[in-house]
């Protein structure tokens, strides 16, 4: 944990892909955000918060509404929220980030936090190695398909999410890590397009803190307190500008 001389001024987390069968992640979610989020100035959600999203008209679902309400919280005890989107809940829209009283940032984003300018994104653009995943990920993206996806119903819209997911999981099986990972080059092109040294993202479920040169790029673990080790946690920067990683428990990672 950041000392008392040495406060958090942001925390990041991703890939909770909370959900209302996985009690454990919820509980651990609640958790961080009753004890740990409150102590920042900003907190920083990088995507796949849910496992999906199908649109805003979903705000009223009482998972959805308790989930909301713990960010609310949040927020109305001064703390910054800031979203950017995963590829499991792009489609949150306007309507979701006033419920929740968030900021909704573009899929990259520079921040200027005690002194570091941090490149912050989602990670799955990066992955271009995957090209049948950037194929999907174009289409889902455009505005034209998400206003024709939105106007279905939403029962249709989770049916057809459900079958993408399944889908998904299958192709994953046949997919190797590394087709799965980001790219360097992908990364590089952040690094000299944002003009930073340092990158926080999510994405790939490969917790780490990567070195080139100068540049340190640091990715957000996913969220299974009952996975044996547990996994999940997230990352703070600290009032002197320290970045550290940090286990569900709060302790500070090697």
């Amino acid at each position: 944990m950041s000392s008392a001389h040495n406060p958090p001024v942001a925390l990041f987390i991703s890939d909770l892909h909370l959900q209302p069968s996985h009690a454990a992640i919820t509980a651990a979610f609640h958790q961080f955000m009753e004890r740990h989020a409150p102590r920042a100035r900003q907190l920083y959600l990088l995507g796949d918060l849910f496992e999906y999203w199908a649109g805003d008209d979903d705000l009223a679902e009482p998972y959805h509404q308790e989930i909301i309400a713990a960010i609310r919280r949040v927020s109305d005890a001064g703390v910054a929220v800031y979203w950017i989107a995963g590829n499991r809940d792009f489609l949150a829209g306007d309507a979701f980030a006033a419920a929740a009283g968030l900021t909704l940032l573009p899929e990259t984003w520079v921040a200027d936090i005690a002194g570091q300018r941090i490149a912050l994104l989602h990670g799955d653009a990066q992955c271009t190695d995957d090209v049948k995943y950037m194929e999907f990920r174009a289409m889902v993206r455009q505005p034209a398909w998400q206003q024709q996806f939105l106007g279905m119903p939403l029962a249709q819209r989770k049916a057809i999410i459900a079958g993408l997911r399944e889908n998904s999981r299958k192709e994953q099986g046949g997919k190797s890590y590394e087709i799965m990972d980001v790219t360097p080059q992908a990364i590089a092109d952040i690094f000299t397009q944002t003009g930073t040294n340092v990158m926080i993202h999510g994405h790939t479920h490969r917790p780490a803190l990567h070195t080139a040169g100068a540049t340190r790029r640091y990715v957000l673990p996913d969220w299974e307190p009952d996975a044996t080790p547990p996994r999940g946690g997230w990352i703070a920067v600290a009032a002197d500008g320290a970045i550290t990683r940090h286990g569900l428990d709060g302790a500070i990672l090697a």
